[in-house]
């Protein structure tokens, strides 16, 4: 096992970037760690290693955090946070957000799709989330778009089309399933990511 230094971002073949407080190789396979644990990743998926300069800011004080209420958070500010806690591009996870609900908490689809993120109740209950609290939506959504993205190896039209209709409907036909909803939802994500820079 080869540990590196701690603060890093793998950038993978595809052009995602995503964070990891360190890695390890183990043989053909690339351990990414991060505070929630760790992923497995085929090397061959992972161009480089970028080295991650950002020192976050020390935590408030409790006496601090207790004198002022915090003002009411919007659904964008949440995004960015839940973006930079699970090490994803902050427009990326704003796209989603934005194809998924309009960034509306109480967005409720037809098929009885919840908030910002848009959770099915089952997903949401997967991910030990209240998919009525934003807060909970959004870190939720945003980890299991991370999740997703390891999983497919960084492959992001898959990793959105799972979002959408599933893996089981990804990994039976190879791709993004051909469901018209399915490829049209990927289609908007990646041009409104790509409209924004494509690499916040």
């Amino acid at each position: 096992m080869v540990p590196a230094f701690a603060g890093e971002y793998a950038v993978l073949t595809s052009g995602m970037r995503i964070r990891a407080d360190r890695h390890e190789v183990e043989g053909d396979m690339i351990r990414l760690y991060s505070q929630q644990g760790y992923a497995e990743v085929p090397a061959s998926a992972i161009e480089r290693f970028e080295q991650d300069d950002y020192v976050p800011p020390p935590p408030p004080t409790p006496a601090a955090a207790a004198e002022k209420p915090a003002p009411p958070r919007d659904p964008k500010t949440m995004v960015r946070e839940a973006a930079g806690k699970y090490a994803l591009p902050p427009a990326f996870v704003e796209s989603v957000a934005k194809v998924e609900s309009a960034m509306k908490t109480d967005a409720v689809s037809k098929k009885g799709a919840i908030g910002v993120m848009q959770l099915m109740p089952e997903t949401a209950k997967k991910l030990n989330a209240d998919p009525n609290d934003p807060e909970q939506n959004i870190d939720a959504g945003t980890r299991l778009l991370r999740e997703l993205l390891i999983k497919y190896n960084g492959d992001v039209a898959k990793a959105l089309a799972a979002y959408n209709a599933g893996t089981g409907a990804v990994d039976k036909y190879d791709g993004i399933p051909p469901y018209p909803e399915t490829q049209d939802y990927v289609g908007k994500v990646i041009e409104n990511y790509k409209a924004a820079g494509g690499h916040e």
